[in-house]
């Protein structure tokens, strides 16, 4: 491979699995293959739910040694959890999953002392119930955090086992809710009014900052000749994916689909009114100085959990047969935090359509349809009331991630939202992961010049609108508001 082309290893960890892929970049070039695919299988113990990061980091290790012989790594993952160290470096416990019950009723605690308006102004966060800030506040007894002299983000705690060196990612630090988005650093007084010391967390780095070089151990484990730098990228895999998103211009709504949907704009600063805090957007920090001005809606999680229970069937059968039922009979609100926890998803989603006096979905391929129509109705609201808060309109709806190979989904939202769906790149995390890294090493330039690549070299696939507009909108009004 010439001078002008170099290789990145991308780690990118989702809710339900690992991979590890390599990206090579040059002029006009980016190509994108999988080294190591590994999963992520949370673990339920006395205590509460738990992520397997021994298991994880073994998976990365195995991955860079898939990789081979790579220019850099780069690390995202999902957000908001967290790893505690003590004085020594070493991990105290396993990280409590976000889906814990730990923090049920911890968010009034918070308000008591910072009202939820307030909290909102000061920090732009959407409300949650596993946001960092609420995490901690439920963990303030326990004896873990009174050990603690460190605190890092899952990918930050990664690459400390990586490289022997501390830092905190700005994107994944801003889903903590101890960020201020305008200053795009810490909320000192927040903090300070909370009781959480900020000295827990270690210096914030941005998406391209040197992030060490992997340590002799790990050379030794990988089969990897030094130096091997770790480059710091939009460490929260939705800032990675959006970074990714192949559009042409400003006027674009992206929705990052996978085990979570998080649909939004990109913009150029935060909106922090009291009607975006009440519609539940949230402003996470992005790429060179942008905002991702979104919400979160329960994404294919729902459909997850559904195979799961099912035993996993064929799934391309059961879309297929989705396909054929009629649409909209029934629908759902995807963002309901009903759905959050593991568990009788098919039984809870029937009980949902039960209660608003809708017709219960009872086969698969019934409540397969109902999922799908629900998250295309969830995608609508949320597109539609961005443009209104943030006063931006949009012409066209880019759909990345792996919800891009549901085609039925993919048609669906274009019909829901009455725009254009460009659907791809699928692996959006992984590209964005591996383009910040090429950046940091001169091999690509501003974030247009990265979206003109991509759009150059990855599939897309365009799905114009189609049916009418207003039975999306009836079905809307079918739904229970909050």
């Amino acid at each position: 491979m010439s001078e002008r082309h170099k290789t990145f290893a991308a780690v990118d960890l989702g809710a339900s699995s690992g991979r590890v892929m390599v990206g090579r970049v040059g002029p006009g070039a980016l190509d994108l293959t999988e080294a190591h695919r590994f999963p992520n299988r949370p673990v339920r113990v006395p205590d509460g739910l738990r992520w397997d990061i021994l298991s994880l980091y073994a998976g990365v290790l195995d991955g860079l040694r898939a990789a081979g012989q790579v220019d850099s790594v780069g690390i995202d993952s999902w957000a908001v959890d967290y790893g505690l160290l003590d004085a020594d470096g070493a991990l105290l416990g396993n990280p409590v999953h976000y889906r814990d019950t730990r923090t049920e009723g911890v968010a009034e605690q918070v308000w008591a002392t910072v009202p939820a308006a307030e909290l909102y102004a000061a920090t732009g966060l959407q409300y949650a119930p596993f946001n960092t800030l609420y995490q901690l506040t439920a963990a303030r007894s326990t004896a873990q955090l009174a050990h603690a002299e460190r605190l890092l983000l899952i990918p930050d705690l990664l690459a400390y086992w990586l490289t022997g060196e501390a830092g905190t990612e700005l994107t994944n630090a801003s889903t903590t809710q101890l960020i201020d988005p305008r200053t795009r650093e810490w909320a000192h007084d927040l903090a300070g009014r909370l009781g959480i010391d900020l000295k827990l967390f270690a210096p914030l780095r941005r998406p391209g900052d040197p992030a060490g070089h992997l340590t002799p151990r790990v050379l030794e484990e990988t089969g990897l000749a030094g130096p091997v730098p770790v480059t710091t990228v939009g460490s929260h895999d939705t800032a990675s994916a959006v970074a990714a998103v192949p559009a042409v211009g400003e006027r674009f709504a992206y929705i990052c689909t996978g085990t979570w949907s998080l649909a939004g704009l990109e913009l150029a600063a935060p909106v922090l009114t009291e009607a975006s805090r009440a519609a539940n957007f949230t402003n996470e920090l992005g790429l060179d100085g942008t905002v991702r001005y979104l919400r979160n809606i329960m994404g294919l999680w729902l459909l997850q959990e559904c195979l799961r229970e099912w035993d996993h069937p064929d799934l391309g059968k059961l879309l297929r047969a989705a396909a054929e039922i009629p649409s909209l009979r029934s629908v759902v609100d995807a963002g309901d935090a009903a759905f959050l926890a593991p568990g009788r998803m098919p039984a809870r989603i029937a009980d949902a359509c039960r209660a608003s006096g809708q017709p219960v979905p009872g086969s698969r391929a019934e409540i397969t349809r109902c999922i799908l129509d629900s998250l295309a109705l969830a995608h609508r609201r949320a597109v539609a009331e961005a443009q209104e808060l943030a006063d931006h309109p949009v012409d066209v709806v880019h759909i990345v991630g792996g919800g891009t190979r549901n085609e039925l989904l993919c048609q669906l939202t274009a019909d829901a939202c009455g725009l254009p769906v460009v659907a791809g790149p699928a692996e959006a995390a992984a590209l964005g992961n591996v383009l910040v890294q090429a950046r940091a090493q001169g091999l690509v330039g501003d974030r247009a010049s990265m979206r003109r690549l991509l759009a150059r070299t990855q599939p897309l696939r365009r799905y114009e609108p189609q049916g009418d507009a207003a039975v999306w909108r009836a079905a809307q009004d079918r739904l229970i508001r909050p």
